[in-house]
């Protein structure tokens, strides 16, 4: 049994989300209104069309050899400006729903990219792709027909109206006799069509989710030889979005059953009315074929009138949960004229990074990770922060990177005068990042270091590599550094694609080096080539390193241990 509130709750929220879509199409008004106009035009010709017909048959049954041409002429006019008119209506609806499509695509990805790191790390990539690509392609499809609908489907309606008025006001309402049923049913289809909408895109969502992530690891199911557990997975989820999709086929059915009956009811009510008054004499046969015409049109147009509501409801329902992502708050970048101000000095001199009592929990956690922490580097100095696999390392570079924000406590860069500025996204240009996992992007070497810096040459690129040990086998390859690395690195080992990490890492040339585990895959000669280049030929350089191997230690000035509390204790290096 339905809440008394829940309908009221139902329309608030899809006037909301109704509210957020018109944001997106208000650019595109004057295509909006030439797409109404048009419409409104190709509705006049159809009525045009059918009236002229009426008077030629008349003409035709009567033998008045004088109007027939003229009736002709004007059916033929009407029929071919209704083509042409409506050729130009689909060229705009393509043309709006190409822009808008992609005006909400890039907003959406915008936000994505902008957002603060923890609110959209809860959404898994597949449901991502999902909300970008088939919500958005939904919503922009559907709301380029749906909003000139509305006008182009009343147009149709009041035309088919008058014309059957005036000719007979007893069939204009006959042909409202289905009108009862269709406004009760509505309210009960759009509840349904709601819950189902949410339901299917969830659906939808979870499986591209299993596509995304089973394909990506699909190394380790071989491997392991869970390829028919996976297929067997995704054969459940296919069943129960198959199951969702029938009982949802199963409600459209019967309704549409119902709707159907009583329309066909209604035509031949009409149908009846119309051969009595021919019978009678009252109508000639061009009458009698226009309201044949007509009445199914008025009946159709108004049951497609009553069916906007649930159409806006699944509209609303895609815009929904896009609005979700548009409205989390984006990283605002507010340091940004004092950290380029200090840009110069500090790639020159480096930078200074302190922590000072520092304490911070994740939103979904009920205890802080890291627990008053206090530590300091300078330039030209590596620290390490060791301890065991999930007691907060990753998180203190996250707090470093500005990724996350502290509870309480501060930390800051400082340049070599003392000019100090808090860590947040805004001091992230300071920073360069060697990841823990594999981090490449498809393309090539070359590509994968000039995400860092897109003018870097050819020869900046190769330094790069020599220091991070990595030139030694990209100068075999055939293409050398316009090699394709292929998905998540496919055509490389983890050692080389930690070192290419590295190279680009360096190509950034920031003065504050963040490596997370970034030497795990390498060996120990590796290790120490690698590590020693580095601190050569970038002696201003502030290091900051997560590592489990002991060799790494002898490189680093101070080394802090996290235990499992989160607090950090220096210990001897």
């Amino acid at each position: 049994m339905k809440k008394p509130g829940e309908y009221a709750n139902l329309l608030r929220s899809i006037t909301k989300e109704w509210k957020w879509l018109l944001h997106y199409i208000s650019h595109y008004r004057l295509h909006m209104v030439l797409y109404i106009v048009l419409g409104v035009v190709s509705i006049a010709m159809g009525l045009g069309s059918s009236v002229a017909a009426k008077h030629l048959i008349d003409a035709v049954v009567s033998h008045s050899s004088d109007t027939i041409f003229s009736a002709a002429a004007f059916a033929i006019a009407f029929a071919l400006l209704q083509v042409v008119t409506s050729s130009v209506i689909t060229r705009i609806a393509s043309v709006v729903g190409t822009k808008v499509s992609n005006e909400i695509r890039e907003s959406i990805y915008e936000h994505i990219v902008f957002s603060h790191w923890e609110d959209i790390s809860k959404y898994h990539s597949g449901e991502l792709l999902n909300r970008i690509e088939g919500d958005v392609t939904a919503l922009a499809g559907s709301v380029v027909s749906f909003i000139p609908g509305v006008f182009t489907k009343l147009a149709q309606f009041a035309g088919c109206l008058i014309v059957v008025l005036y000719y007979d006001p007893v069939m204009a309402a006959l042909a409202f006799l289905s009108s009862p049923f269709l406004l009760l049913t509505s309210k009960f289809s759009a509840k349904v069509m709601r819950k189902y909408n949410e339901q299917a895109r969830e659906m939808n969502g979870k499986i591209l989710s299993f596509y995304s992530e089973s394909i990506q690891n699909i190394q380790t199911i071989k491997a392991f030889g869970m390829t028919r557990h996976y297929v067997e997975q995704l054969r459940s989820n296919l069943v129960l979005y198959r199951k969702l999709r029938l009982d949802h086929g199963k409600f459209s059915i019967v309704m549409t059953l119902c709707m159907s009956v009583i329309g066909l009811a209604v035509t031949y009510l009409c149908y009846g009315w119309g051969v009595w008054q021919l019978w009678q004499g009252a109508i000639t046969y061009g009458t009698m074929t226009l309201f044949l015409q007509l009445s199914g049109q008025l009946s159709s147009s108004f049951t497609a009138l009553v069916k906007l509501f649930p159409n806006a409801i699944s509209i609303a329902t895609a815009a929904g949960r896009i609005m979700e992502l548009d409205n989390l708050p984006l990283e605002k970048d507010v340091d940004r004229e004092k950290a380029e101000a200090m840009s110069k000095t500090a790639n020159e001199d480096g930078l200074s990074l302190k922590c000072d009592n520092l304490t911070y929990t994740y939103r979904d956690g009920t205890a802080p990770v890291v627990k008053n922490i206090s530590f300091y580097a300078h330039p030209g100095e590596a620290i390490a922060l060791v301890g065991p696999s999930g007691e907060g390392k990753t998180t203190i570079l996250r707090l470093v990177l500005g990724l996350v924000e502290p509870d309480s406590g501060e930390m800051t860069m400082q340049t070599k005068s003392g000019e100090a500025i808090r860590v947040s996204d805004s001091t992230r240009r300071f920073c360069a990042y060697v990841p823990q996992d594999n981090a490449v992007f498809s393309g090539c070497i070359a590509d994968n270091l000039r995400v860092v810096k897109p003018d870097a040459t050819d020869e900046e690129i190769v330094l790069a590599l020599r220091t991070a040990d990595a030139w030694s086998f990209v100068e075999k390859l055939e293409k050398g550094i316009y090699t394709s690395i292929g998905e998540r690195g496919v055509n490389f080992s983890e050692g080389q694609i930690q070192r290419i990490s590295i190279a680009r890492a360096l190509l950034r040339n920031a003065p504050v080096l963040v490596m997370d585990e970034a030497t795990s895959a390498l060996d120990a000669d590796t290790e120490k080539t690698v590590l020693s280049n580095i601190m050569k030929a970038y002696p201003n350089r502030t290091c900051v390193i997560t590592t489990h191997r002991p060799s790494m230690l002898q490189y680093c000035e101070r080394v802090y241990r996290i235990n499992e509390n989160g607090c950090l204790t220096q210990i001897e290096n």
